[in-house]
């Protein structure tokens, strides 16, 4: 075991010390869970919807405390925080109402009767990424212990602080030993050694799509059940004939909210071009307004980013000499702040924060003419997870979401997670569907039976 500092990204103050878990430690907890499983998947379904809804009321009792340990931890503006904390609450609670709900099939067959069943997997690993701690726990958590499976949450190093509270609070729930483990851990040692264990069952991963790679080839020799959701590169489309002055007020929340750290982040705006100019003259004052500060600030838009290590890194997209066409403002002194930044040139395509994830606060802006380009540009990319289409033509946005590859279009709106449907990537921006009613599906087998009727002749 080793010990890491847990820093304040908005003051470069050490928060905490983490103990990181050794493959042994991990060895242990997938012990613990199996054993555990044994009990969980055969409690009743009523009364694990009752556990599940005490452990959403829980959480809710502690959102000051949870969404304030976020702010230290993670650098998130605090109405922000609330609202993840918030959302971990609801997605318990929505998936609270699943264990009483699930039914098989009764398939009609000859001589019998043919009925099928959703067994639990076993233990689920649910790696979670530094971006966002507490939702993302969620979604992989509550559909998992819905469908009778225990869990073991591998926060990333940078963020474990609410994961490990959200481990205490489980207990406090009523949820039986074991049945939720916190483990954090280093990823390629604890996370690694999650992902070999031949006793888990499932991995969900969510993170860059090279580490989402590495962890689906090394699930191939057990065939081993795995949701991957990685990164993104999602277009913002403004046609002309749309509301520009919404359509650029909006834009940078799309693409600035959690400093840019975001898969879904719509980190290329294309505009047709004859209103490329008016809509660049719209965008430069709400780029200009993001309130960049102080994440303890109510009125914070914007916090720093995770890690000295990342602002370089993202840094290094905006070069001496770049392209910049405007930027936004960011606090001096201690915390690692970047500005939100706009990027524009006739030769865009040559950017590598065209091509590339950024995962910070910098968009590139790109004219297009007509429908064909601007499906043509969205689609230039490896990834395929969100994006946005603005057009007050409705056929249009319905032949614009249908062409452009990604698992979560908005048009005339940038909303990509709502925990009743379903979210997930095409291409290489992920693996399966989470939240929603098609999560459930991801956390258990399906298991046919057939009961002979007639005595054999």
């Amino acid at each position: 075991m080793t010990d890491y500092q847990v820093i304040d990204p908005a003051t470069e103050q050490v928060v905490e010390t983490v103990a990181l878990a050794s493959p042994e430690e991990a060895d242990a907890a997938v012990e613990r869970a199996s054993r555990a499983f044994r009990s969980w998947r055969d409690v009743a379904p009523g009364d694990r919807a009752r556990l599940l809804r005490s452990f959403a009321e829980t959480i809710d009792a502690h959102r000051d405390e949870l969404a304030a340990l976020e702010v230290r931890n993670a650098g998130h503006p605090i109405g922000q925080a609330y609202w993840e904390a918030d959302n971990l609450r609801d997605v318990l609670h929505y998936y609270a109402g699943a264990p009483e709900r699930p039914s098989g099939r009764q398939i009609p067959v000859a001589g019998g009767l043919d009925v099928t069943f959703a067994e639990p997997l076993g233990v689920v690993a649910v790696i979670v990424p530094w971006n966002f701690p507490m939702p993302i726990l969620g979604w992989g958590l509550a559909p998992a212990l819905a469908a009778g499976n225990t869990v073991i949450v591998k926060p990333a190093e940078l963020t474990p602080l609410t994961a490990l509270r959200i481990g205490e609070l489980a207990l406090a729930a009523g949820l039986p030993e074991g049945v939720v483990q916190v483990l954090p851990g280093a990823g390629p040692v604890a996370g690694r050694r999650l992902v070999d264990h031949p006793d888990v069952a499932k991995i969900v991963f969510t993170g860059s799509t090279r580490v989402g790679k590495e962890i689906m080839a090394a699930c191939a020799p057990g065939v081993k059940r795995l949701t991957l959701e990685l990164g993104g590169k999602s277009a913002n489309i403004v046609f002309a004939d749309a509301d520009l002055e919404r359509a650029a007020a909006t834009a940078p929340g799309a693409v600035f909210d959690n400093a840019g750290q975001d898969c879904c982040a719509r980190s290329r705006i294309l505009v047709q071009r004859s209103v490329y100019d008016r809509f660049m003259e719209l965008l430069e004052p709400a780029v200009r307004a993001v309130a960049v500060g102080d994440p303890r600030d109510a009125k914070t838009q914007m916090g720093p980013l995770i890690s000295a290590a990342h602002r370089e890194k993202v840094a290094g997209y905006v070069p001496d000499g770049a392209p910049v066409a405007f930027r936004g403002t960011a606090p001096e002194g201690p915390g690692f702040w970047f500005p939100p930044t706009v990027l524009a040139t006739p030769d865009f395509a040559t950017l590598p924060a065209w091509h590339e994830e950024v995962f910070g606060p910098v968009v590139t802006v790109a004219p297009f003419e007509d429908e064909a380009e601007a499906i043509r540009l969205a689609n230039d990319t490896p990834y395929g997870l969100s994006g946005s289409i603005w057009t007050r033509d409705l056929g249009r946005g319905i032949r614009m979401a249908r062409a452009v590859e990604a698992g979560n279009l908005s048009v005339n709106s940038h909303a990509s997670v709502r925990y009743w449907t379903p979210f997930g990537g095409l291409k290489q921006s992920g693996l399966g569907r989470e939240l929603g009613p098609d999560a459930l599906a991801a956390f258990t087998d399906v298991k046919n039976v057939f009961i002979a009727t007639e005595e054999e002749k």
